[in-house]
């Protein structure tokens, strides 16, 4: 006797219900696409605009009135490392005594220069901060301003009493030069830097302890995206280096 199948017995095993033993990659196919959704979607919410954080967080700042040295240029990314840090009352930098740092830190105060001359350390050593527009130089000039002068006699004067090889460093912001004796910002930066040297070694500083750098845009302190924030980049930064690590002594046998 033969057995007819009908058309309901064929179909009972097709279909999503009737997937037999295959049937569970249908809901692992599903697992792998819910999973890679989700890691999707965590990475898109962690990327940040950084640039625009930190300009953001510098306009929120200057709305305060807030021009303090370690605070402004070390969150906007300082030119090396982890930027430069305030200076705390009593401590020292690069092996500079307080008490020749408090004597400049007086002059500036004395002529109200708070937030244009600017004093803090990071890797390199103790970092005198200068803005350029504000103190030392005319727009797109390497003259220095007479009223700058006393300070850097200041400066001068505490070089003298310490060992350290010191760095004149030049920055600029990223506008470009649009007249004068300068055809890029390299030559505007490079320039102030020597000009700063040759203001040092008037006063008596030792020429072989100094050296010059234009780095113009290279390494911003803050954002250029505003005036507001390009005037802290276009700066003078005279760096008091850290003393070299002394080679330790060669064994007694090796001599």
């Amino acid at each position: 006797m033969r057995h007819r199948v009908s058309a309901n017995d064929a179909g009972a095993g097709s279909g999503h219900d009737g997937g037999g033993p295959m049937r569970w990659l249908l809901t692992y196919a599903d697992m792998i696409t819910l999973l890679m959704a989700f890691f999707i979607m965590l990475y898109s919410m962690s990327i940040l605009n950084l640039a625009r954080f930190q300009e953001v967080a510098l306009s929120i700042r200057s709305g305060f009135g807030e021009e303090h040295q370690g605070k402004g240029l070390a969150a906007h990314g300082a030119s090396r490392g982890a930027g430069i840090r305030p200076l705390e009352a009593g401590g020292n930098a690069a092996g500079v005594p307080y008490s020749l740092i408090r004597g400049l830190k007086g002059e500036i105060e004395r002529r109200g220069l708070q937030g244009r001359v600017l004093l803090g350390s990071d890797e390199r050593g103790l970092v005198i901060t200068m803005l350029s527009d504000r103190v030392l130089f005319p727009v797109g000039e390497a003259v220095i301003r007479p009223e700058a002068e006393e300070v850097l006699r200041s400066v001068a004067s505490l070089i003298r009493q310490v060992p350290n090889e010191v760095r004149v460093e030049g920055h600029t912001c990223s506008l470009p030069v649009r007249s004068g004796p300068f055809a890029t910002n390299w030559e505007l930066s490079t320039a102030r830097a020597t000009e700063v040297v040759r203001f040092l070694i008037r006063q008596g500083v030792p020429a072989r302890r100094l050296s010059a750098a234009g780095y113009a845009d290279q390494h911003p302190a803050a954002s250029n995206a505003s005036e507001s924030t390009r005037i802290r980049n276009r700066r003078v930064e005279i760096v008091l280096l850290r003393p070299p690590l002394s080679p330790d002594p060669a064994p007694e046998g090796s001599r």
